[in-house]
Order: structure tokens, then C-alpha cells, then sequence
């Protein structure tokens, strides 16, 4: 445990953003997976694709997420639920 005050302080702030950050990167992951199990049920697909997308880039923008990594998501996703349309 660190002694000085700033130290102290420092130690206090990243607790707090890794926390925020490991809850922003899960709720991230559900609703990708969410995404994804309405296109296999085949319900929804329009409302689902779009607000993924949605989130998608929010989180690249905040930097929960690289914006090669959202974009390759989204990419999977509008192919899923293309070929489930289809």
C-alpha cells in the first residue's frame, strides 16, 4: 500500500475505472451475444442489428474496444443476419 497521499489517490481512481471499464467491456459482450441469438431465432433482426451497431461504436469511440475489432464485429453480425433473412 503506497504511502504518499497522490499515490494513495492514484491507487483509489484506477480501482474505480477498472471497475467501470470491466462493466462497460461485459455489458459490451451481452449484447453482442443478445444480437446473436435473435438472429438464430430469426426475431427482431432490424432493431437488433442496429442498436448492436449502436453499441458497437460507442464503445470504440469511449475505447472499451479497438475500432478494428467493433467493425469486424458489426461486419459478422450484418453477415449473420443477412444469411438469416435470406
Amino acid at each position: 500500500m503506497p504511502n504518499i497521499k497522490s499515490a494513495i489517490k492514484r491507487v483509489s481512481v484506477s480501482e474505480k475505472k477498472a471497475a467501470a471499464n470491466k462493466s462497460k467491456k461485459s455489458a459490451i459482450r451481452t449484447t453482442v451475444k443478445k444480437a446473436k441469438a435473435d438472429i438464430a431465432a430469426g426475431e427482431n433482426l432490424d432493431a437488433t442489428i442496429k442498436s448492436t451497431q449502436k453499441a458497437l461504436d460507442q464503445a470504440a469511440a469511449k475505447g472499451h474496444m479497438s475500432k478494428n475489432a467493433a467493425s469486424r464485429t458489426k461486419s459478422r453480425l450484418a453477415k449473420a443476419a443477412n444469411a438469416a433473412k435470406a
